[in-house]
């Protein structure tokens, strides 16, 4: 998906800046953060995604992981089977809310190497993904 998009406008037209609500995608594959690293990899293999968003034991959005991070974790030397998502994954965020605007939500991306930032509710609900194009 592309953040950027450009679009004519008849001159005059005022601009409403486009926010992450106009341009995410669906979630996708939601997993818990007990979940092993091992079934993580094969959920996002089957889901055919590069992403997963991880909930805790309530549901909420606790952050994002990507095929990237769990593979490295599970090439590492300290890695087990029993390996967590809750224990490799970024808690607390980073997470954009449906008014975050797209050049926001892009800016953050890029300054945090990021290629996906889940859209979270005032609740904590994951309502999708924005994510960066490649």
């Amino acid at each position: 998906m592309t953040l950027v998009q450009m679009h004519s406008r008849s001159p005059g037209t005022p601009t409403v800046p486009r926010t992450v609500a106009d341009a995410m995608d669906s979630a996708g594959p939601q997993v818990w953060d007990a979940m092993t690293v091992e079934v993580a990899l094969s959920v996002m293999a089957a889901a055919r995604t590069a992403h997963l968003v991880v909930c805790d034991e309530d549901g909420q959005c606790t952050g994002l992981v990507t095929r990237a991070r769990l593979t490295a974790v599970r090439d590492g030397s300290g890695y087990t089977d029993r390996v967590r998502l809750r224990d490799v994954s970024d808690d607390g965020g980073p997470f954009a809310s449906p008014l975050t605007t797209v050049a926001e939500a892009e800016h953050a991306m890029r300054h945090r190497r990021l290629g996906a930032l889940p859209v979270v509710d005032e609740h904590g609900n994951v309502l999708g993904v924005v994510a960066l194009s490649r």
